[in-house]
């Protein structure tokens, strides 16, 4: 099995990465949304139309 990031063969204390850096770098791409998949359901752009009105209620409402 080979490094989903860079192919090289995989370390078995950092399976299926090659490395810490590998494992890193895939966290990161997880949590800056690098692997979402996009969506045309339009009940999902319902539900993040309602979540953006709301969060900017929310700030609109903070003391300035």
């Amino acid at each position: 099995m080979n490094c989903p990031i860079c192919e090289k063969p995989t370390d078995p204390a950092y399976r299926p990465f090659c490395s810490k850096r590998c494992a890193d770098v895939d966290l990161a791409k997880w949590l800056t949304g690098s692997y979402a998949i996009p969506s045309t359901d339009p009940d999902d752009v319902d539900e993040v139309l309602d979540a953006l009105e709301e969060a900017r209620e929310e700030g609109d409402s903070k003391p300035h």
